[in-house]
């Protein structure tokens, strides 16, 4: 049984084409054994038959996504998912913001990620506002701009909660936590610093535009209205993860011989932006929100046909990290079911029946434990399958069971080159079983 494969391709085992690659990543599906679980995990305890069967067909491991010194950040993860070394890339999440929304950046512009935050008194409601839409957004930012916007200051709306503002000029050496750290405590204990003395001026010009955005969001009428239906208040912007430029090899250049052309599917700012200096071409998908109610089987269907034409996509879903951000459990569980039934289960299927040969990887970038409510370090599970790949011993997906995974413990860019290594001599020695 368990060499069975996914695929059902010709009963001689030839397989027609040449590989293509698809990474599924589940933002922040990682978490902690939790008691009101009975001591399981999330990944544990959640109904995932398509998960465990990727894990049973296929071979599974652990993978350290976040380098000693580095934050445990999405920008950070996801890169080095690719293979990016951080020492060398990193330069915060504004740069990637910045090309998401076509914002190209002076040499001297640093790019920071503008938070619309909830406040409550002296503590951070949270991160998000709760659900904002874009919409609602672009007001307030187009607001801010001609308020506080000048030569040197420029406010750009993103999507939902995420926006970015350019500093030129400004100096990157900053101390900036990330709001999403800090949910119900003390805002004013987290104020942005200056790392060294020649970003002192940067950092006091960012200070005044938190304090003054406050004074001007405090009276915008959307938030009268917001009031009125019961929703959190947009309190202040939290400018943060600021850098300049990167420096990034497309991935049709590190796998020429295997990506000729590719395509990332989000609905997350950052994840374009790292798709964009990835070389991936992004693929918008109607209802794709980036929260637990995202349109799931589109993003799926969106994959299928990307995969038509091209050799690499990355598929990655916000809404489990969004749930483990506001410590909802039940939530979070649905969401990796979500991605279990709408998403695995018809790239599987399609995988099954398709005459050419596709590999899957299926993975978190990041723990977002529930208990904690922001992201940690901890390596996480990963499943990789491909047309004649010899199963490993591991029965289901999930943190316990990757550890005994035969692809072991995998940092920097193993993961990304064991993913995509030439796989040509096992395609060719493939029978697989018709059933």
């Amino acid at each position: 049984y368990r060499r069975r494969c996914l695929c059902r391709y010709n009963v001689t085992g030839v397989i027609n084409g040449t590989m293509k690659h698809i990474i599924i990543l589940g933002d922040g599906m990682a978490d902690w054994h939790n008691e009101a679980l009975g001591g399981k995990t999330l990944l544990q305890h959640a109904h995932t038959p398509n998960a465990d069967r990727l894990a049973r067909m296929g071979r599974c491991g652990l993978l350290r996504t976040v380098a000693d010194g580095f934050h445990p950040g999405s920008e950070v993860a996801n890169s080095s998912i690719l293979g990016y070394d951080q020492h060398v890339v990193y330069e915060g999440r504004g740069p990637l913001e910045a090309a998401s929304i076509g914002v190209e950046l002076a040499d001297d512009d640093l790019a920071l990620r503008c938070n619309l935050i909830s406040l409550d008194g002296n503590l951070l409601r949270n991160h998000s506002c709760g659900r904002l839409e874009t919409e609602d957004a672009d007001i307030l930012i187009k607001y801010l701009q001609e308020e506080l916007g000048n030569d040197r200051v420029h406010f750009y709306t993103g999507v939902q909660y995420r926006h970015l503002l350019v500093i030129k000029g400004g100096n990157k050496h900053l101390h900036c936590t990330p709001p999403h750290d800090i949910p119900g405590k003390p805002w004013r204990e987290y104020m942005l610093r200056a790392e060294t003395p020649e970003a002192e001026e940067t950092a006091q010009l960012l200070t005044e535009l938190i304090y003054k955005s406050q004074v001007l969001l405090k009276y915008h009428p959307l938030n009268a209205q917001r009031a009125e239906q019961g929703m959190d208040p947009v309190s202040s912007i939290w400018p943060w993860g600021g850098g300049y430029r990167p420096q990034m090899a497309p991935l049709t250049h590190t796998f020429a011989s295997q990506i000729q052309r590719g395509s990332v599917i989000t609905a997350v700012d950052l994840i374009r932006g790292i798709g964009h200096y990835a070389g991936l071409r992004t693929i918008d998908v109607l209802g794709a929100t980036g929260l637990w109610d995202t349109n799931y089987a589109g993003k799926a269907h969106a994959a299928l046909e990307a995969l038509r034409t091209d050799d690499f996509v990355y598929l990655h879903v916000e809404a489990a990290d969004e749930a483990g951000h506001d410590g909802d459990l039940a939530l979070k569980i649905q969401c990796i079911e979500n991605i279990d039934k709408y998403i695995l289960a018809p790239i599987m299927q399609a995988a099954e029946m398709s005459t050419e040969p596709l590999s899957i990887a299926f993975l978190p970038d990041h723990p977002t434990p529930i208990d904690l409510r922001t992201h940690t370090a901890e390596p996480v599970p990963f499943a990789i399958w491909y047309p004649g790949i010899t199963p490993d011993a591991v029965e289901t997906f999930d943190e316990d069971a990757a550890r005994q995974g035969s692809y072991g413990l995998l940092e920097g860019d193993q993961f990304i080159h064991a993913f995509m290594q030439d796989k040509e001599t096992e395609i060719q020695t493939y029978q697989p079983e018709i059933y």
